[in-house]
């Protein structure tokens, strides 16, 4: 007898690699990635494939701006801080 509650195919990539990364560069926004990517597989086995989708989608999202700020952050900070040494900050 099939179990009629299983939903069929597998569930989307919950990004936890992306968040965790994230974790490491932005705590804020990965903390907020962590959590929206844990809710994936629960989502997904509660039959909302919509939902487990966007939570999925989400997850890469606040990922990638987690880590877009933080990188802009350490490139301005780099500029900023040979800008001083060539003007003679320090």
């Amino acid at each position: 007898m099939e179990n009629q509650n299983m939903p069929a195919g597998s569930p989307p990539d919950n990004n936890l690699v992306w968040a965790i990364i994230c974790i490491i560069f932005c705590w804020p926004l990965g903390i907020v990635s962590i959590i929206k990517s844990t809710k994936v597989k629960s989502l997904w086995l509660q039959g909302d494939h919509a939902g487990a989708q966007k939570s999925a989608d989400d997850a890469k999202k606040w990922a990638i701006w987690g880590i877009a700020i933080s990188a802009i952050f350490w490139v301005l900070y780099i500029i900023l801080i040979f800008a001083g040494v060539a003007a003679g900050g320090f």
